[in-house]
């Protein structure tokens, strides 16, 4: 009977620490957060796959309590059948969370793309000699901080042409919870470290290139109305590192005479500076970059160090 009562007890707190609100996630994409994570290597070192996903660790904890549940004796009946009730709603509660969003979509933690799928980039001036990936590392430096000033905005539009629209509507909705919070995401002291093109693959119709970014910020949540921090710290430096991929239609070449943000309203015909709105302002159409330049279409959170 202690032995069941013992049982129960462990799957209330269990259930009620699930039933605890998630801890806070930010940055853009929300991958930066109060626990680091992540294994620490020299750049380019594939020791970074040591990261795993949350669902991986949720489906080992699971199963291993099924195991443990079935192989019992001597709890009591009754006992068992609140332990069995409890893991029921401990299931639900999950499943729930994984499909609401209340844990980040995104991986923390995720693993590298394996290197055997990937390409040297030296042979992707086979495929488009106008490549260039030095001004490619370039603009995803820029690109970075771009990301970071809009998601502090609360304003991710004037980003839109360079993310897919899955990913646009995904870091949207994420960014949607914070306004309806109201709380705004502070990233400040944004230093970018190094990008490195880790090579590239096709798939479909896409060339996709895999990009690790390494930068260090200041990342804490304030609450508006008070403007009293509930999450990150003002003073605390992060390490970050991130692996975006990038795609593009296959076969399409590098601009030789226009710069590739120099582009044409699909809708209207109208010429377009990307650079300035993600909207054409003569129609209102939503322009993409899609069809003319690489667009970021996943982004992994590999690691955090935290430098205080």
């Amino acid at each position: 009977m202690k032995r069941g009562i013992a049982w129960i007890a462990c799957c209330a707190l269990l259930l009620c620490a699930l039933l605890m609100p998630a801890g806070a996630l930010a940055d853009f994409g929300s991958f930066a957060g109060d626990s680091d994570y992540g294994s620490s290597s020299d750049w380019g070192s594939s020791s970074w796959d040591s990261g795993s996903s949350w669902d991986d660790d949720y489906d080992s904890g699971y199963s291993s309590g099924v195991v443990i549940f079935g192989g019992g004796g001597g709890g009591g009946g009754f006992g068992m059948l609140v332990v069995l009730a409890l893991l029921i709603v401990v299931f639900v509660v999950m499943k729930n969370r994984r499909r609401s969003g209340s844990q980040p979509v995104q991986n923390a933690g995720a693993a590298r793309t394996d290197a055997f799928r990937l390409r040297p980039m030296e042979e992707y001036s086979a495929e488009d000699p106008g490549f260039d990936g030095a001004a490619l590392q370039e603009k995803l430096s820029n690109l970075y901080v771009q990301m970071q000033n809009a998601w502090q905005d609360k304003d991710i539009e004037p980003i839109r042409p360079y993310l897919t629209d899955a990913l646009y509507a995904q870091m949207d909705r994420q960014l949607d919870a914070m306004r309806k919070a109201g709380r705004t995401n502070f990233i400040e002291r944004i230093a970018v470290l190094g990008v490195e093109l880790r090579g590239w693959y096709q798939s479909g119709d896409n060339d996709r290139v895999v990009a690790s970014i390494r930068t260090r910020i200041v990342d804490y949540t304030v609450e508006d109305a008070s403007g009293t921090v509930v999450s990150g710290d003002r003073n605390r430096e992060l390490f970050m590192e991130y692996e975006w991929t990038l795609i593009r239609p296959q076969g399409q070449k590098t601009g030789e005479a226009a710069p590739m943000q120099s582009v044409h309203c699909p809708s209207c015909g109208a010429p377009l500076s990307i650079n300035h709105s993600a909207k054409c302002p003569y129609c209102d159409s939503v322009v993409t970059l899609n069809e003319h330049d690489w667009v970021i279409y996943e982004i992994k959170g590999i690691a955090q160090r935290s430098a205080n």
